[in-house]
């Protein structure tokens, strides 16, 4: 016990080291990694390494310690097998490819010590990141399994094909090979993370992945500031990863944008394309986890396109939280924001345009599904539930719909007050009707519910919503 605390101890107290990669330097032969400069000769090590892998090896062990930082210069790196100095390495072998990926970031010694991986210009406003992009069907880009303590900052992270992984489109072109190699210029996941604990992702743009932008679960304590999650084959941040999926602490996602996931990205070029959700065969949620708890905050956050729902917290359980503030959610085909825990929606703008994707070709059993309601809450008992100050649009069935989650809600409180609240009609329907202010389930019975002072125009139930406890105030046109 005694050797195992003093050798923690150590480690606590190691200095840490800053590593560097540059296109002009060298391999881990060649060079140090220590210095920012480029490979000259034999008789010189002081310089940079040539790629990230020098550094993070598939297959381990990594030659970076927990704490220390590596500088990626700006460049595009090639992340999978091919790239410098995977030819003799078991994990790329050709006829498996898909394990030829960045071993696991090593754990940072604390949270205020982390392990960093960032990008030239993280310090100046990033605008030029370094791009990451994966091939030959690997895995995943980056791996952040049981990476606690640990910031990523200052990347571009994607793949260079325009495949989606298992597509169901009769065009052998949409679906990724993945029978015979070569497997072409593809990866399934940006960043794939489970049971982490303080992790930061800063000023990040992971679009264009085949299957999923993030995938992570079993988190604890992650900030996400500035980044871009567009244009993922099935899903932008999928949290179930199966058994010790569920998150706890404190998620919070500032400035982020989530879209266009369920979608695929032409390569080069960006455009949309093949989209589908759940009914075709595929996914499509902007945000969406397994049983989960943990307190999710959602600040200036742009959740739009998605082909299923936008923000997804069904599964969260009776523990959870959910904050959405001064947020634009839009456009998603299914429901724009579903919760299953306690809830605060304001200053937001929540427009339920359910049918939106069907320009984009998303098939008409994908589009407003689950009713298209544009938030949807499935309560637990003693929730408390505000939703205030929003401006609340949508074409679906109703615009808030409030469920029991368990068969009964006692014991809770609602309150939906000054919010702008308007119908649509449907663009792809000649049944269309205009939605309904407010849903409450008829196994409602023990909550609050106050709906007063808001503002309803266009909706198809007038007066005050069947269940409604307190309902004053409010103005019709």
């Amino acid at each position: 016990m005694q050797v195992v605390m003093l050798a923690s101890l150590l480690a606590a107290a190691a200095p840490s080291a800053t590593y560097y990669v540059r296109p002009d330097g060298g391999d881990a032969a060649q060079c140090d990694g220590l210095h920012d400069a480029p490979y000259a000769s034999a008789a010189h090590r002081a310089c940079a390494w040539n790629h990230p892998f020098a550094a993070l090896p598939p297959g381990g062990p990594a030659r970076i310690a927990g704490g220390d930082t590596l500088l990626i210069g700006a460049g595009s790196y090639r992340m999978g097998a091919g790239a410098p100095g995977t030819g003799a390495l078991e994990k790329c072998r050709a006829d498996w490819p898909w394990d030829c990926h960045a071993v696991a970031i090593p754990a940072g010694a604390s949270a205020d010590r982390p392990t960093r991986i960032l990008g030239a210009g993280f310090d100046s406003g990033c605008h030029a990141p370094p791009q990451l992009w994966g091939t030959q069907r690997a895995s995943r880009v980056l791996d952040l399994a049981g990476s606690d303590n640990v910031e990523i900052a200052c990347l571009e992270i994607t793949d260079h094909s325009s495949c989606i992984e298992f597509h169901n489109a009769a065009e052998q072109t949409v679906r990724c090979e993945r029978d015979h190699g070569p497997y072409g210029d593809w990866a399934a996941v940006g960043i794939d993370a489970a049971h982490a604990v303080h992790v930061r992702l800063a000023d990040l743009n992971i679009h264009g992945l085949a299957h999923d932008g993030v995938r992570a679960g079993g988190l604890r304590d992650w900030t996400i500031e500035r980044v871009r999650i567009v244009g993922n084959g099935w899903s932008g941040w999928n949290g179930d990863i199966g058994a010790g999926s569920s998150n706890r602490g404190e998620l919070v996602f500032r400035d982020v944008e989530i879209a266009w996931n369920g979608c695929g990205e032409r390569y080069p070029g960006g455009a949309r394309f093949g989209c589908w959700g759940q009914q075709g065969g595929g996914y499509g949620d902007g945000l969406g986890t397994g049983e989960s708890s943990g307190h999710w905050l959602f600040e200036r956050v742009h959740v739009h396109h998605n082909s299923q729902d936008g923000i997804d917290l069904l599964h969260a359980d009776a523990s959870a939280t959910l904050v959405l503030r001064d947020s634009v959610v839009e456009d998603n085909a299914g429901n724009q924001v579903k919760a299953s825990c306690a809830a605060r929606i304001e200053r937001s703008t929540v427009l339920g345009r359910c049918s939106a994707l069907g320009s984009a070709g998303l098939d008409a059993a994908d589009r407003c599904r689950a009713f298209g309601n544009s938030i949807s809450l499935h309560l637990p008992a003693n929730a408390r539930v505000d939703i205030s100050g929003n401006r609340i649009e949508g074409e679906g069935d109703c615009l808030i719909d409030l469920q029991c989650a368990a068969g009964t809600c006692a014991g809770g409180s609602v309150s939906i007050v000054d919010n702008r609240m308007r119908g649509a009609l449907r663009t792809d329907s000649a049944e269309a009707r205009s939605p309904c202010s407010l849903w409450v389930a008829p196994e409602w019975s023990g909550s609050e519910v106050r709906f007063s002072n808001n503002e309803l125009h266009a909706l198809r139930t007038a007066g005050c919503p069947k269940r409604t406890g307190t309902c004053t105030g409010n103005r019709e046109d």
